[in-house]
C-alpha cells in the first residue's frame, strides 16, 4: 500500500506571496519525485500545465479558496476557466456558513455547480474545512459532497485553526463509504503523518513538506 508513498501526495503551494521561481522548483519537484500533482493558485494554472505538459503529474487548483463563501456561480466559473487553463483537479471549498446554518440546499447547489463545470474533465475534491465542524456537520458535508457528484472529499484549506486529524479521516471515509476518495491536508509533515492518514483511510494527501516527506524528513511548512 505504501510503496510508493510519493503517489499519493499533492505536492502544494498555495501561499499569497508564491512567486514564478518558486512554483517552478514546485513543478521540477514534482517531476522528479512523481507526485500525484501539483496543487496552486488558478493564476499559475496555465503555467503549471505547460511544465508538467507530458508528465504523469496532474494540474490541481483550488476554487473559492480559502473562505468558501463566493456564490455557486462564481465558483462553476472559475472552474471552467481553471480547466481551460489546463487544470484536471478542482479542490473547491464549501460554503461553510451555509452549511452551519443548515442551508443544505445551498451546500449542495454549490457543490454541484462545480462538479458541473468539471464533469468529465477534472476530478472534484471538496474541502469541507473540519476545523470549523461538529462532527455531525462533519459527517453531513461528506454526504451532501457526495450526493451533488464530487470525486473526493477533504478534510483542509490549511488556512484556517487546524488541518487533518486521524478522527476526522476516519469519520470522512465512514461518512462517504469505499468508492469516494478522502483527502488529508493541513499540517501532514511526515512520513508517520502519511502512514497515518492513509490507514485511516485517506486515499491523496496534501502538503507542501512533500520533498522532505518521501526522504523520510519532517517538513515545518503549515499546509
Amino acid at each position: 500500500m505504501l510503496d510508493n508513498i510519493a503517489r499519493y501526495i499533492d505536492h502544494t503551494l498555495l501561499k499569497a506571496d508564491a512567486t514564478k521561481e518558486s512554483i517552478t522548483t514546485l513543478c521540477e519537484e514534482a517531476k522528479n519525485y512523481h507526485f500525484a500533482s501539483v496543487c496552486v493558485n488558478p493564476t499559475w494554472v496555465q503555467y503549471v500545465s505547460s511544465l508538467l505538459k507530458a508528465t504523469d503529474v496532474k494540474v490541481c487548483t483550488v476554487i473559492g479558496f480559502p473562505l468558501g463563501a463566493t456564490t455557486p456561480e462564481t465558483k462553476a466559473f472559475e472552474t471552467k476557466n481553471a480547466i481551460e487553463n489546463g487544470a484536471t483537479e478542482i479542490d473547491m471549498v464549501i460554503n461553510i456558513g451555509a452549511l452551519k446554518d443548515e442551508n443544505y440546499e445551498l451546500v449542495e447547489r454549490d457543490i454541484a455547480a462545480v462538479c458541473a463545470a468539471a464533469k468529465g474533465k477534472a476530478l472534484v475534491k471538496v474541502i469541507i474545512e473540519t476545523s470549523l465542524l461538529t462532527d455531525q456537520e462533519k459527517e453531513k458535508a461528506c454526504k451532501i459532497a457526495k450526493e451533488a457528484g464530487a470525486d473526493f472529499v477533504k478534510t483542509s484549506t490549511g488556512f484556517s485553526t487546524g488541518g487533518a486529524s486521524i478522527k476526522d479521516i476516519e469519520l470522512m471515509r465512514k461518512a462517504v463509504g469505499p468508492d469516494l476518495g478522502v483527502k488529508a491536508s493541513g499540517g501532514v509533515r511526515s512520513i508517520e503523518d502519511v502512514k497515518g492518514m492513509i490507514q485511516a483511510g485517506a486515499t491523496r494527501i496534501g502538503a507542501s513538506s512533500g520533498v522532505a516527506i518521501v526522504k523520510g524528513l519532517s517538513g515545518d511548512a503549515s499546509y
